[in-house]
């Protein structure tokens, strides 16, 4: 798998990200109750912590209810299995991955919007790989073809952007940058002794991607 794969963003009714290139508008959920919205938040978050502390495989639904100070009724309410539950954190996490890359194009400097969103990305991906093989196994599902259009549509957006302004090499692809930041991961994967790794690595593929001060015209 290529494609990649910085905390859990509950997707908000009020985004007004605007759409990238090649991503497909996304169905959302019938508008819950607040106090429902309140837990259902709770839920993401907590499940989206204790994921990234422990993996997805390793840890009970009632840990993660109990985390969100709800009853287990409640989580089931919600999310009848595990399966949906991981999808919804996923999701979450890329909803919140399109808010920022809406933001990045209204940055001053498309470089450093460029470079924000590929570490970004790099870390998003590294909490990807936290959660389990069954939701990353589901490569064919809706839900995974949807997001992934999502992540190369602000990818390939974010990247042009600062081709045409001179401040990315001209000959780098999308596909380039989401391979690069798949290496990443599951390079520092193999070196969980070395906490530093993952930000040098992604330094570097910032630093392939973009066109030092120098030559720039």
């Amino acid at each position: 798998m290529d494609a990649t794969e910085p905390a859990s963003q509950a997707a908000s009714p009020e985004r007004t990200a605007p759409p990238m290139r090649g991503a497909p508008p996304m169905q959302g959920a019938p508008p819950k109750r607040a106090d429902a919205r309140r837990n259902y938040d709770r839920l993401l978050a907590a499940a989206a912590a204790v994921f990234a502390e422990r993996g997805a495989d390793d840890v009970s639904l009632e840990e993660i209810a109990r985390r969100a100070g709800v009853g287990i009724g409640t989580l089931y309410r919600h999310f009848p299995s595990r399966q949906p539950l991981l999808e919804a954190v996923y999701k979450d996490q890329v909803d919140g991955l399109e808010v920022l890359a809406g933001k990045l194009l209204a940055s001053e400097s498309p470089g450093a919007a460029l470079c924000e969103w590929m570490r970004a990305f790099v870390a998003f991906g590294r909490t990807k790989r936290s959660l389990s093989s069954a939701l990353v196994a589901n490569k064919d599902s809706q839900l995974m073809s949807e997001c992934s259009m999502i992540l190369r549509g602000c990818t390939e957006t974010l990247l042009s952007r600062a081709q045409e302004a001179g401040e990315a090499r001209p000959e780098v692809q999308c596909a380039d940058i989401m391979r690069l930041a798949h290496c990443v991961i599951m390079a520092t994967e193999m070196a969980p002794a070395d906490p530093d790794q993952p930000e040098r690595l992604a330094g570097l593929i910032v630093g392939s991607v973009l066109v030092p001060e120098a030559v720039r015209t």
